[in-house]
């Protein structure tokens, strides 16, 4: 099977033997470059990753392989990250890796990023996936990168933000921004730690028939989750938006904002 078509195919239906295939691919150095990069991608994923695939991945991140690999590498184990953070590891099947790997993981991402020999674009990966496992070194990488003056320093501190507390008022900041990556990024930031303050400039994101979709999508989570109750009244002509997508991203909203129905309100939608 050629690899890029399983960039078309969804997880559960790759080969059995898929994490071989990506970790026979990322160790050899003969294979194209463009084949590197897609095994890179996929062996983040969380139906083929465990130990030695991620263990792979973290050579190729402190190899001196292509700055691109390295830096995709680095990505693709972020959620990986994140998962083991959120779920601990109580029930060792509930995560695809040990917490000896997790470690691993953190360690030698913080040691690549604090190289400043690495080049940038691996060491702004390298922070983009670690903080999804917040650790106490993030604080001062991030008000590092915000403040660098350098967009995509700055831009990899955004995206930092929306897992690592403490940063409301540069959010708020970066709300205003005319870069229009760190403007979608500052958005999903307020949104997810409800950052009130930044309520009215997202208003007028919903409100603006000239929002780009990403952005409009984006603002739409956001408003949700900063004030569920007046959401709702803002966001109920979008519902019937001819975009489906847009349509469906107020809905799914709205249905997150309003929370789980508790047993009285089950029965009640049942007999109703």
């Amino acid at each position: 099977m050629d690899l890029k078509t399983l960039l078309d195919i969804p997880p559960w239906d790759w080969p059995e033997d898929a994490a071989r295939m990506f970790h026979k691919i990322l160790v050899d150095q003969r294979a194209s470059e463009s084949d590197r990069l897609v095994a890179a991608e996929l062996a983040g994923d969380f139906t083929v990753i465990n130990d030695d695939l991620a263990d792979t991945l973290l050579a190729v991140v402190c190899s001196a392989e292509p700055e691109q690999l390295r830096a995709r590498a680095a990505i693709s184990l972020g959620p990986v990250l994140e998962h083991a953070d959120t779920d601990g590891f109580e029930d060792p099947d509930d995560v695809p890796i040990t917490e000896q790997t997790f470690h691993d993981i953190q360690d030698r991402l913080e040691k690549v990023y604090r190289d400043h020999s690495t080049p940038k674009e691996v060491r702004r990966r390298c922070l983009e996936a670690s903080v999804r496992a917040a650790n106490a070194w993030h604080e001062d990488a991030i008000s590092s990168a915000y403040s660098s003056g350098d967009k995509e320093w700055m831009l990899t501190a955004v995206f930092s933000m929306r897992w690592v507390r403490g940063f409301d008022s540069q959010i708020l900041q970066a709300l205003k921004s005319d870069d229009p990556e760190i403007h979608y990024q500052a958005v999903i930031a307020a949104g997810n730690w409800e950052l009130d303050a930044a309520w009215p400039d997202i208003v007028e994101l919903v409100n603006d028939a000239h929002t780009p979709k990403p952005l409009l999508l984006a603002a739409i989570g956001a408003l949700a989750s900063i004030r569920p109750a007046e959401a709702a009244k803002i966001l109920v002509d979008l519902s019937e938006s001819d975009d489906e997508e847009i349509a469906e991203a107020v809905n799914d909203a709205l249905a997150e904002a309003a929370g789980p129905l508790d047993e009285e309100d089950e029965e009640d939608e049942w007999v109703n």
